[in-house]
């Protein structure tokens, strides 16, 4: 896999970073997030902040009182614009305190956001899977099905007509997709993740919207996945419920 030209590379800028972190969400008339941006509508964190070097972009959930949006505002203020990303924010123990003062914390997350570079040349060209050839994903990822008419651009590389890794968009909005991706455990280490998400970067961009691709600080092996397919890093997502 190789990096063949960087001609559809954006130039990082805070708008798009802003229209990213508002195709993740369901907002109400006041910008507050009501769900995730799903077909199936699953719940928003409470407080969802996205780091940059050009500086914090931050979101509350429907049901946070203004006067502590108001607090995590002037806390997030204190964010300094960097590269050098650190795993958390530095206001992290206060966001938790502010937030744990309103209802108690259940989960915090964290983790690297990406967009994608140059264009990438996957080694074996992914399958779109569409209405028609949904069945190549009854062996390893039946629970993806009802995905599929939702989820489009949707890639799948496969092994004996059968899906082995599969990406698509989980999050859509007419700027920005971002990625959902997912490889059978007996075909992990082989390459077929940067393959299909190689692929499934062209499908993206041939509607015209810029793809973007996230993990948690956790996941090594997505890490090297998206530095695989020349993806660079946008920020650092950091959610609270």
């Amino acid at each position: 896999m190789a990096l063949t030209n960087a001609l559809h590379a954006p130039e990082p800028h805070f708008d798009l970073f802003t229209k990213r972190v508002d195709a993740l969400y369901r907002v109400d008339g006041n910008g507050r997030l009501v769900s995730t941006n799903e077909w199936d509508s699953r719940p928003a964190p409470r407080f969802h902040l996205m780091r940059t070097a050009e500086g914090p972009i931050f979101r509350c959930r429907f049901d946070v009182p203004d006067a502590v949006v108001h607090r995590l505002a002037a806390l997030v203020g204190q964010e300094m614009p960097d590269r050098a990303f650190d795993k958390l924010p530095v206001g992290a123990d206060r966001y938790l305190k502010v937030l744990g003062d309103h209802a108690p914390v259940e989960r915090t997350w964290s983790g690297p956001a990406y967009v994608a570079g140059g264009d990438v040349s996957p080694n074996t060209t992914p399958t779109l899977v569409n209405a028609g050839n949904a069945d190549v994903l009854r062996r390893r990822f039946e629970d993806w099905t009802p995905d599929v008419p939702h989820r489009q651009p949707f890639m799948a590389v496969l092994h004996d007509g059968e899906a082995v890794s599969i990406c698509a968009s989980v999050r859509i909005s007419a700027a920005v997709h971002c990625a959902g991706v997912e490889t059978h455990h007996d075909y992990r280490q082989r390459g077929h993740a940067a393959d299909v998400v190689a692929g499934w970067v062209r499908a993206v961009r041939t509607l015209g919207a810029i793809p973007f691709y996230s993990t948690s600080w956790e996941n090594a092996a997505s890490q090297r996945v998206a530095n695989r397919v020349g993806f660079v890093m946008a920020g650092v997502d950091y959610h609270v419920t």
